[in-house]
């Protein structure tokens, strides 16, 4: 058995059957980020754009909660939407060159910088006028609150017949 059989992507026998675009999706990202390795150019992740923002999305009893990194971004330039169960964040990492970079000593700068465009569907449904988001140092915290009606209900257990 090889390594690479091991790997989470690509055709397995035991998973459930899945839209195939999505895995084609995941298997062009893969190959992208092999071939791009060797060029120094950022790797890719489920998002659209030069950075896609990695996210932690969990769950909570009265809502969803969103985190996203976006070291190097200014809170100016970041966008949020809530649509049709869809949270969408946009923004773009901006990076201001100046003609004397040589003369400062730089031989490589690694940064990346680039829009970004990253779409999370959000599993419940949201009273959309409570939706807060918070940022702060390079981290953006959405919180999606649930509606009432989507909340858990615990049901109280009687003993005896």
């Amino acid at each position: 058995m090889t390594f690479r059989s091991l790997m989470p992507f690509g055709r397995q026998e035991t998973r459930p059957a899945e839209d195939p675009f999505a895995a084609m999706r995941r298997e062009m990202d893969r190959l992208f980020d092999e071939m791009t390795r060797g060029f120094g150019l950022p790797r890719t992740s489920f998002g659209e754009g030069v950075m896609a923002p990695r996210v932690d999305v969990r769950e909570t009893e009265d809502a969803i909660v969103v985190q996203a990194e976006l070291p190097g971004v200014e809170e100016r330039d970041v966008e949020i939407e809530f649509a049709d169960g869809v949270l969408t964040l946009r923004g773009e990492k901006k990076q201001e060159r100046e003609a004397e970079e040589k003369e400062r000593g730089y031989y490589l700068m690694e940064r990346s910088y680039g829009s970004f465009l990253r779409r999370i569907p959000v599993p419940a449904e949201v009273d959309e006028d409570g939706i807060r988001a918070v940022f702060d140092r390079g981290v953006l915290t959405v919180t999606l609150p649930k509606r009432p009606e989507a909340q858990p209900k615990r049901i109280a257990i009687k003993t005896g017949g």
